[in-house]
C-alpha cells in the first residue's frame, strides 16, 4: 500500500538510481582507494611495486570472474539479492584484511573476497538501471553511477585520515563495518525492472502501454550471451573495455605513488584522486545527459579523448597544480565513460539479457584491469619512472577511440546503433 502512494508521486526507477548512487560511493570507493594503502603494504611486507601492484590486479581479475556469475544471478534473482551478498563480503572482506599476517593471506581476503564483494557493482547498475529508463537513460546511468566518483572524492581521503591515525589495519577495519552499514539495509530497496510495479521504463503505466499496442520495452528483441558473443560488436566491446582497464588502473593504482615519489606529501597525492573522483561526478551527469541528445558514440569518444590529453598532460606534470588539472580532464573522461558505455550496449544487443552480457563483457575490463597495476609496477621497478607506463595508457586510449568508431546495433529493435550513436 505504501509503495503504491509512494510510486503515485515519484517514480520508483528514481528510488533504484538514488539507491545505487549511495551504495556504489561505498562499493567503488573501497575498491578504488588501494592507491592510498599503496606504500603501507609495500612496506609492511617489503614488496616491490610489481608485487605490491599484483595484491590490486588479482582482486580486478577475480572480480571478472565473479562478474559473470553476478550477471546471470541479477537477470535470475534480480538486483536485491545480489548486492546484499556484494555488501557482505566486501564488509567481511576489509574486517579479515585488517586482521592478516602474512602476504597470502591478503590475497585471500583483500584480492578474493574483495572480488566477490565489489567486482559486480558495475553490472549491477548498468544492467538494472537501463531496464528502468528509455527516454532519459544516459541521464539516469550518469546519476546512478555517481558512486564511481563521489567514491574516490569521499572515501580516499577519509582512508588516508584513517591510515595516519590509527595504521593500515583499523582503516581496513572501519570501512568494513562502513560497507556493512550503508549497503546491506539499501540493498532492500532495489527492483530488477518497472514491471515488478506494473509500471514501464520512465514511468509508463502497463495499462496504457497495452491500449497504445505497445510491447514493454525490457521484453523488446536482444540477443543472449551466446548470440552476442558471435557478433564482431562484441568483440569491440570487449577489447574496449580492456583497453579503458589498462589504462585507468594504471592511473588508479600507481597516481598516489608517482605524486609521492615527486615529494608531496600522502594528503596532498590523496587530495589529486579526490579531485578526479569529483571530476568523474561532473563527467557522468555531463556526459550522460549529452549522450542523450548527441548520441552514444560520440559522448563515448569525446571520453576516450579526454583521457589521451589527460594523460599526455600528466606526462608533463610537476607542479601541485598540474596535477590538479590532470584530475580534472581525467575524472571527467573516468565518469563520463562508463554510461556512454553502458547505452551502447543496451541499444547494441537489447536489454532482455544485459545483465550476462555485461557480466561476460566485465571480463575484458578486469583483464585489464589486472594488467594495468602490475605493468606500472614492472615499468617502475625497472625504470625507477611511470612515463613509459604514462605513455601506454595514450595507446590503449588511442585503440579504444578507434575500435568504438566500429560498433553497430545487433538486433532489430529501435533505430540503427549508427543512427542513435550518431
Amino acid at each position: 500500500m505504501l509503495l503504491s502512494k509512494f510510486k503515485d508521486k515519484v517514480f520508483y526507477g528514481w528510488v533504484v538510481v538514488a539507491t545505487f548512487c549511495i551504495t556504489g560511493t561505498a562499493i567503488w570507493g573501497i575498491r578504488f582507494s588501494f592507491g592510498v594503502f599503496f606504500k603501507a603494504l609495500e612496506s609492511e611486507f617489503e614488496l616491490s611495486r610489481a608485487a605490491t601492484s599484483a595484491i590490486f590486479s588479482a582482486q580486478m581479475v577475480m572480480g571478472g570472474v565473479f562478474t559473470v556469475l553476478a550477471g546471470w544471478a541479477l537477470d535470475r534473482f534480480g538486483p536485491r539479492i545480489v548486492v546484499l551478498l556484494m555488501g557482505i563480503f566486501t564488509g567481511l572482506s576489509l574486517l579479515l584484511t585488517g586482521q592478516t599476517t602474512a602476504l597470502w593471506q591478503i590475497f585471500f581476503t583483500y584480492s578474493l573476497l574483495l572480488a566477490i564483494g565489489t567486482g559486480a557493482m558495475y553490472v549491477m547498475v548498468m544492467s538494472t538501471v537501463s531496464r528502468w529508463f528509455e527516454k532519459k537513460r544516459g541521464l539516469a546511468l550518469g546519476i546512478a553511477s555517481m558512486g564511481g566518483g563521489m567514491g574516490p572524492l569521499v572515501v580516499a581521503p577519509f582512508a588516508t585520515y584513517l591510515l595516519s591515525v590509527s595504521g593500515w589495519r583499523m582503516a581496513f577495519t572501519v570501512l568494513g563495518a562502513i560497507a556493512w552499514v550503508v549497503v546491506l539495509p539499501l540493498s532492500r530497496l532495489l527492483k530488477r525492472d518497472p514491471q515488478e510495479i506494473g509500471m514501464l521504463p520512465d514511468g509508463a503505466e502497463s495499462s496504457q502501454s497495452i491500449i497504445q499496442g505497445k510491447e514493454p520495452l525490457v521484453a523488446g528483441a536482444h540477443l543472449s550471451p551466446g548470440e552476442a558473443f558471435r557478433t564482431r560488436s562484441f568483440w569491440l566491446f570487449l577489447f574496449i573495455f580492456l583497453f579503458f582497464a589498462v589504462d585507468l588502473f594504471i592511473i588508479l593504482t600507481h597516481l598516489v605513488p608517482h605524486i609521492t615519489d615527486l615529494g608531496f606529501s600522502p594528503v596532498e597525492a590523496a587530495t589529486v584522486l579526490s579531485v578526479a573522483g569529483g571530476a568523474a561526478l561532473v563527467g557522468r551527469l555531463l556526459l550522460g545527459t549529452a549522450s542523450d541528445r548527441m548520441g552514444r558514440k560520440k559522448a563515448a569518444m569525446i571520453c576516450t579523448l579526454l583521457h589521451i590529453i589527460a594523460l599526455v598532460w600528466l606526462l608533463w606534470s610537476r607542479e601541485l597544480w598540474m596535477f590538479y588539472i590532470f584530475a580534472l580532464i581525467f575524472g571527467i573522461a573516468w565518469g563520463g565513460m562508463g554510461p556512454a558505455m553502458a547505452a551502447i550496449i543496451g541499444e547494441t544487443f537489447g536489454l532482455g539479457r544485459i545483465g550476462a552480457v555485461l557480466g561476460v563483457l566485465e571480463l575484458g575490463f578486469s583483464v585489464g584491469a589486472g594488467i594495468g597495476p602490475v605493468a606500472g609496477g614492472l615499468i617502475f621497478d625497472l625504470r625507477q619512472s611511470y612515463s613509459l607506463s604514462f605513455l601506454v595508457g595514450v595507446v590503449m586510449m588511442v585503440a579504444a577511440t578507434v575500435l568504438v568508431i566500429f560498433v553497430r546495433r545487433e538486433t532489430g529493435r529501435t533505430k540503427p546503433a549508427d543512427e542513435r550513436c550518431g
